[in-house]
């Protein structure tokens, strides 16, 4: 007879935080690796969850879902070379915390801190300098993989090769992420000098992105709204990390120091309808008229430049009760001017405005399964309807006419078919998790929509 789960399971409704797709979950909180050995030994498939921040269901798993918050703690930090050794379940924001002040910051960085290491490890996540110093699977080091027979395996460019290639960048269908090694950079203040252009199109835009190509971080605001000699208009913001003697005079004695703002919290959903094309198109024009005040060089500190959402706690109840959610994609260089174009004139003849639509160029990605590829990436949200799924029907079909590929960690409607279009690695992943018994012990709700 076998013994008793140590972690017990709770009933919860979890979804990612487009709060869309919503399910029913057994929820495991494990205080050790021998407690999810346990539910390994069950037989229970599983998905591990950091803090929820996928946007759709690549965390859910309504057998059993590992809620990994109590693998927090920091091991072990070499001041010679960066590089920090943490479990899976610490936060960005508690890195950030610790470390910006004695001088250092993530090598890549996802636009919010509010994710775990073993998030960004399984999304493989990529920020604003993709384009020169890639994914987060460049800064990591090691990782330590529990797999289907219950064996812990050191992963990492030389050991255990294939294992940790597959990993990172395989929203946690390979097993359970326990802890890993990752470099920071050493930084000498905690400001961005950023210059901010205004593009009159997409047009003017790609082409500041090539023109600032050797520039650390480049990002884009699109107005998805604005159509005819205005398609893709655009706020481009590029980044380099500020030296002390950048700093004005008041700011060089605690250059590792910036000022405390108050966060603000939406404490409610807003009704739903209120994000529409009019409230949308009346945002972006106020954002990009102060945009346009704003032109040109200034310092900024690291949480307004990398993390301007974080600021504004629970943001995504602004979609409503119906939730929302965001279409990813990215097009290879080749067709990403006409592609790019084709996606906003969808968005903008259907009246159907994303309240955040960010535009970065993307490079080449070393990972097995991992989303990016040399070319430019798109994000938008979108209230949750029916509508909308619309849509996003016809955002897809256009990624597709157009050689793009799709980020899973943002995906909530993508079928089958169509990610295999999108992507010829998929049934390798497929044949990976068959012949090493990934399958079986490993599983979200989106691997069951998506036939993984």
């Amino acid at each position: 007879m076998s013994s008793p789960l140590t972690a017990k399971a709770k009933l919860k409704k979890l979804s990612g935080w487009g709060r869309y797709p919503v399910q029913t979950c057994q929820v495991y909180s494990p205080r050790s690796e021998g407690e999810i050995l346990q539910l390994l030994q069950r037989g229970l498939p599983l998905i591990a969850r950091g803090n929820g921040r996928a946007y759709g269901d690549s965390a859910l798993n309504r057998e059993a879902t590992l809620q990994m918050k109590h693998f927090n703690r920091l091991l072990g930090f070499n001041p010679q070379t960066g590089q920090l050794i943490a479990e899976a379940g610490v936060l960005l924001a508690e890195i950030l915390d610790i470390f910006v002040p004695r001088g250092w910051f993530p090598l890549i960085t996802p636009g919010t801190k509010f994710v775990t290491v073993g998030g960004m490890i399984a999304a493989d996540v990529h920020g604003k300098n993709h384009h020169k110093e890639g994914s987060f699977l460049n800064s990591v080091d090691w990782l330590d993989l529990l797999t289907a027979e219950g064996q812990v395996y050191r992963c990492s460019r030389s050991e255990n090769r294939d294992l940790f290639y597959w990993t990172v960048g395989g929203m946690g269908l390979t097993g359970v992420i326990l802890r890993a090694a990752f470099r920071l950079r050493p930084i000498e203040t905690a400001w961005i000098r950023q210059t901010i252009h205004i593009a009159k199109n997409l047009d003017e835009a790609l082409d500041l992105f090539e023109a600032f190509e050797a520039v650390t971080y480049s990002v884009a605001w699109i107005d998805c709204l604005a159509g005819g000699a205005h398609l893709g208009r655009s706020v481009v913001m590029l980044g380099e990390h500020a030296t002390r003697e950048e700093l004005p005079a008041e700011y060089r004695q605690t250059p590792l120091q910036i000022p405390q703002r108050r966060k603000v919290s939406i404490p409610l959903d807003f009704p739903n309808g209120a994000l529409n094309a009019l409230t949308v198109r009346a945002f972006n024009q106020l954002y990009f008229l102060k945009s346009q005040r704003k032109a040109g060089q200034s310092l900024v500190d690291w949480e307004t430049f990398f993390y301007p959402l974080d600021g504004l706690l629970g943001w995504n109840r602004i979609y409503g009760r119906r939730g929302f959610v965001q279409f990813q994609c990215v097009l290879p260089l080749a067709r990403a001017r006409e592609g790019l174009a084709a996606l906003l004139h969808c968005t903008s003849a259907a009246g159907a405005g994303s309240f955040l639509a960010v535009l970065k160029k993307l490079g080449h990605s070393q990972g097995y399964f991992s989303f990016p590829m040399a070319g430019y990436t798109l994000a938008m949200d979108f209230p949750m309807s029916r509508r909308t799924l619309q849509v996003l029907d016809q955002l897809e079909e256009i990624t597709l006419q157009h050689g793009g590929r799709f980020y899973l960690a943002k995906d909530s409607h993508l079928t089958p078919l169509r990610l295999r279009q999108s992507d010829a690695r998929v049934e390798s992943f497929v044949q990976a998790r068959q012949t090493h018994c990934w399958a079986v012990n490993f599983a979200s709700e989106q691997s069951r929509r998506l036939n993984l």
